[in-house]
This record gives structure tokens, C-alpha cells and sequence, in this order.
């Protein structure tokens, strides 16, 4: 049975990717001032988020500044599943794997499941790992039904999943706009560990991963206050792309 006593034995590796580390810890000292200074920040329960070993962090996803709030106020080193198509242009090829992004092709089926095993890979070293459930950045501000993927690796491994509600980034920076407002609020507040236990002894079917992503989502609903809708959000309606993808 997995539970809050299973973290402990879990495999970790003590070598980070080359230059990953590092770089994300200096890009968190140079942002960090930035977003204290151009917009009114507040933490709520960072205490939740561990102090060492694995966790998945799993926000909801309004902004393509939910990315940038989440990695520097986490406050240790976190991956996020990105896109493989920013592999394709200079300005992010070595950037943002240097800043724990994880590309992968949004194809889906046996590519999905390399995100699985990329993700294995980041817990297994005893670091955070960071994916958006709803799967793609909402356009309308409500919360949609979450993606299955963050509650199979919660099982498979044994490690907490952290609900974490980002309020504020889409009035920062609204669909469709280039350049973010200066001066707003913006409050990241992480909630309440998802141990895995009460699931992994029912087994691991897809009823089970179904009924620990809704407990998630509603507890992101509570943090944030969104208005909840039960149906899959689409990337159709995206018009401005994101370096998120979900893990089915």
C-alpha cells in the first residue's frame, strides 16, 4: 500500500540533467525580484509543497504566465511537459529544457506515455514535477475535467499530489495579448497534499485514477474559485500556444 511513509522509498537518483539545476535556481534569483516588483504577489501554503522528495504539482492553466509563478514560487526544481515544437526555434531549443522543460509531441499515444516515463524519471530523482490536468490553457477562465495522467504517476510511485490554484495571471496577461499588465494581484496558493494510499489499494483502473483527478480538480476549484465545467477543455480554442501538454 502506498502511502505518506512510501516517499521514502522511492528510488532517488541524485544526478539532475545536465546544466538544469543550476539553471533554473539562477533563473528563479533573477525573476523572482522581476514579479515581486512589477505585480502584488501572494503565497499561500507553501508549506505543503515538501521540502525534499517527490511531488506533483498540478495547477490550473490560465495564462502562459502560470508556468512562470509556478517554477519560481515552488522554490525548488521543477519540470514541466512541454512541447516538442519548441525544439524547432533557437530562441527555445536550449532555453527551456535548461529551465526543466520536458519536450514531447502532442500526438499522443505511445509519445504520451514518453511523457509518462520522462515524468517517472524527474520523481525517481526525488524532484517536482509539474503538469496542467485540465491539458491546455483554458480561454474562458472556468475550470475544465482534468486529464488522468498526474493520478497514475501519484500511484505508480507512491508521491503526493499538490492542487495549486493560480489566481490573477489572466487579468496579467488576457487571451490574445502580447505584452502582460504591470501592477495587478496575483496570488499562487498551493493546497493540501493528494497522498495516494486510499486509491492504489482499490488498484489502479481508470475508475480509480477517474475519481483521484476529480478530488484534484475540485480542490483546485476551491482554491481558486473558478466555476467548474465537467467536460474536457479543447485546444481548438487556443489560439495563442502554450508549452504545456496534458499526459493522458
Amino acid at each position: 500500500m502506498a502511502s505518506e511513509d512510501n516517499l521514502q522509498n522511492t528510488p532517488v537518483v541524485s544526478s539532475a540533467l545536465p546544466g538544469t539545476g543550476k539553471a533554473q535556481i539562477r533563473a528563479r534569483r533573477v525573476i523572482k525580484p522581476l514579479l515581486d516588483r512589477f505585480w502584488d504577489v501572494t503565497i499561500e501554503g507553501h508549506e505543503n509543497i515538501p521540502a525534499e522528495g517527490p511531488a506533483i504539482l498540478c495547477p490550473n492553466h490560465i495564462s502562459f504566465f502560470d508556468s512562470v509563478f509556478t517554477m519560481v514560487y515552488a522554490g525548488r526544481q521543477i519540470s514541466f511537459v512541454g512541447k516538442a515544437e519548441y525544439m524547432d526555434s533557437w530562441k527555445t531549443k536550449h532555453l527551456f529544457p535548461a529551465l526543466g522543460m520536458i519536450p514531447i509531441d502532442r500526438a499522443g499515444g505511445s509519445k504520451s506515455e514518453g511523457a509518462l516515463l520522462a515524468a517517472e524519471e524527474v520523481l525517481r530523482r526525488g524532484e517536482l514535477f509539474g503538469i496542467y490536468p485540465e491539458g491546455t490553457r483554458s480561454r474562458d477562465g472556468i475550470l475544465y475535467k482534468g486529464h488522468t495522467g498526474a493520478a497514475r504517476l501519484s500511484i505508480k510511485l507512491g508521491c503526493p499530489i499538490i492542487p495549486v490554484g493560480i489566481i490573477g495571471t489572466r487579468e496579467i496577461q488576457p487571451p490574445d495579448t502580447l505584452m502582460p499588465k504591470l501592477g495587478l494581484p496575483c496570488t499562487v496558493k498551493f493546497g493540501q497534499p493528494i497522498f495516494p494510499h486510499r486509491y492504489s489499494e482499490r488498484g489502479g483502473d481508470h475508475l480509480v485514477l477517474r475519481e483521484m483527478t476529480d478530488e484534484l480538480m475540485f480542490e483546485i476549484r476551491d482554491l481558486t474559485g473558478q466555476e467548474y465545467s465537467n467536460a474536457y477543455a479543447t485546444k481548438k480554442a487556443e489560439s495563442i500556444a502554450t508549452p504545456e501538454v496534458s499526459i493522458t
